[in-house]
């Protein structure tokens, strides 16, 4: 069922919006297609790559709780729990008390996965400039303000 926020604001896509949207499309995809089939070359799963990726992304600090790590990427609790556990078991994490709650631990990454990170990034850093033009977002304009009555 449709909400009001799935309503479009602004007139129809023009043919080339069409094709700036289907172009960039096109690029996510082809750099995700690139990132799983290069983290799986290198002994990991495109979901440790992220873990990996989200706590050494981490503002203003190099840990981050389970619940944080869930919400970066947009998993359960427990999924987290159990991507870390893999993780913590290739050495790639480790897990340390939080003394800021006892209720959390903090996850952290080990040497080995501070190092297969870097080498992985670099990789990805790699594409996503071959990949510039094709990953660049539509120029939409900037839309009507509400109630500027502009159609």
């Amino acid at each position: 069922m449709a909400s009001e926020d799935d309503e479009p604001a602004g007139p129809p896509l023009t043919k080339q919006e069409f094709e700036a949207l289907a172009r960039f499309r096109f690029g996510i995809r082809r750099y995700l297609r690139f990132s799983e089939e290069t983290v799986r070359r290198h002994g990991l799963t495109p979901q440790q790559y992220q873990l990996l990726l989200a706590l050494k992304g981490f503002p203003d600090r190099e840990w981050a709780t389970v619940r944080e790590l869930a919400e970066r990427l947009q998993l359960r609790h427990h999924s987290v729990v159990e991507l870390v556990d893999r993780a913590q078991g290739q050495g790639l994490v480790t897990r340390a008390a939080n003394p800021d709650d006892a209720r959390s631990v903090r996850v952290l990454l080990t040497a080995a996965g501070e190092g297969i990170l870097g080498r992985l990034s670099a990789l990805h850093r790699d594409e996503l400039r071959r990949l510039d033009s094709t990953l660049t977002p539509p120029d939409w304009g900037e839309p009507a303000p509400a109630g500027s009555g502009a159609v």
